[in-house]
């Protein structure tokens, strides 16, 4: 019977294979200077969030209705957790491609491929490797955290565990994708470039889709930053999340198949569009029931239960023509306060922006620009109001329900406090980075062999003067 370490492809164990890889992690540069990189990264998002936060709770001592809109979520955690995007989308790339580049260079892939290891078990530590590189970063923001607490902030551990989970989310996506273009490439350089574009496309396409919709909206849709986003918010949804692990899966067996460099390169391509057309089925499959759930404590992106469990017996189509420009205030509000948690909540629903420009700058002459229309059962009403308030007891009374009663419920309280991220500067800026490259000199034996040359130079010293 076979050991529960053996690898996947032959009889070695696997532990042994993840090992190596983690000791080649800890010997390369990249993977410390991405952690001082990131460190002073944090530390200045930390600082500059604390900086505006603080302001904002000054205003918030004297008018307490504004303490409502405090969320230290929202002020503190996603800032600061940004610098962890930054450094998964730019510096973790090139520490994926040192892992396969460097063997594919020096040949020790071939020899390792020689071994009773599959591609896929080879590529497998790989990906364990590069998951724990992610975790000592994710460390970093993390200790930020805790600095907040310190200062007397406050934290609700179900939206900042939501948070961590769609950044590792992202970060396995960038990781499949340094992997892909490290094995499809003859260099690290060429995959560098290939990654960076690959990430950097994302920008571009998010960019081009603002505004947009039909096909570019749709593609829109499938971009890693619109992945997180949906985290920064709060939100849990299943479908994006499932599509973006099984992507990601796809891209590190499509990666395996193009590490041997022995296959023929018909069989490779064969093997990847097999491995495209699975991941198609498997994300099609995933995306067709999505579920949501809002994971922040003043349940911003939810309707109350009442009126959500009214609004999911609405059987027939919900229509919504919305004529505002896609980069009107008043839609974007619209679209967070109402649209986005009608699409969470309302089974069957369509929603249409009718408009002749981006800005709506000309339109403000069209005595219909800024209605909104809705439609259900050849019922039809229209308002301009974008506040929930006045949209849902519309949407009940043409679907002929009584209005929930809404439960009492306490308002959220808002977390306000003035702070001093000064203390964490020491930390961020001088202790950490020097407490990673002492690591780094412990890992490289460089203290092993400064005590060789220093006890080496007292013996010399010892013989000169005898």
């Amino acid at each position: 019977m076979r050991s529960p370490e053996t690898s996947i492809g032959g009889s070695a164990p696997f532990s042994a294979l993840v090992g190596k890889e983690l000791r080649d992690l800890a010997a390369g540069r990249a993977f410390w200077v991405t952690l001082v990189l990131l460190a002073l990264l944090v530390g200045a998002s930390f600082e500059q969030a604390v900086s505006l936060y603080s302001e904002a709770s000054r205003a918030a001592v004297q008018t307490p209705l504004l303490a409502r809109g405090l969320s230290p979520f929202d002020g503190v955690v996603v800032p600061t957790f940004g610098a962890l995007y930054l450094a998964a989308t730019f510096l973790l790339p090139f520490v994926v491609i040192r892992m396969v580049g460097a063997e594919k260079a020096n040949g020790g892939l071939k020899l390792m491929l020689q071994m009773p290891y599959s591609p896929m078990a080879v590529i497998g530590a790989k990906l364990v490797a590069a998951l724990v590189a992610w975790i000592a970063m994710a460390l970093i923001p993390m200790s930020a955290l805790g600095a907040w607490l310190l200062m007397g902030g406050h934290l609700g551990s179900a939206e900042t565990v939501n948070l961590l989970l769609g950044h590792l989310l992202y970060a396995l996506a960038i990781t499949g994708i340094a992997m892909l273009c490290a094995a499809a490439s003859d260099n690290p350089s060429t995959a560098a470039i290939l990654a960076l574009a690959a990430t950097i496309g994302f920008w571009v396409l998010d960019f081009a889709a603002a505004g947009q919709g039909g096909i570019v909206q749709a593609l829109a849709g499938l971009s890693l930053t619109q992945v997180l986003r949906s985290f920064e918010r709060g939100l849990l949804s299943t479908a994006p999340a499932l599509a973006a692990v099984i992507a990601s899966l796809g891209l590190v067996v499509i990666a395996s198949v193009w590490l041997h460099s022995g296959r023929a390169l018909a069989r490779k391509v064969t093997l990847t569009a097999a491995t495209v057309a699975c991941v198609g089925v498997a994300v099609v499959a995933v995306t067709t029931v999505p579920m949501h759930r809002d994971m922040t404590e003043d349940h911003r992106n939810s309707f109350p239960p009442s009126e959500t469990a009214g609004l999911r017996r609405l059987t027939a189509p919900l229509y919504v023509i919305v004529k505002l420009a896609p980069e009107d205030p008043r839609l974007v509000d619209f679209e967070r306060g109402v649209l986005g948690k009608l699409r969470r909540t309302v089974p069957r629903l369509r929603v249409t922006i009718e408009s002749e420009s981006r800005t709506g700058l000309f339109e403000t002459s069209d005595e219909h620009y800024g209605e909104i229309v809705l439609r259900y059962s050849g019922r039809e009403s229209t308002t301009r109001s974008t506040g929930a308030g006045e949209v849902l007891p519309i949407i009940f009374e043409l679907a002929g329900i009584a209005q929930p009663v809404l439960a009492a419920s306490p308002p959220y309280p808002g977390y306000p406090l003035i702070a001093q991220a000064a203390a964490s500067r020491m930390w961020f800026f001088a202790i950490l980075p020097l407490l990673i490259v002492a690591m780094w000199a412990w890992n490289a034996g460089l203290f092993d062999r400064l005590r060789a040359a220093t006890g080496s130079t007292k013996s010399n010293a010892t013989g000169e003067r005898a």
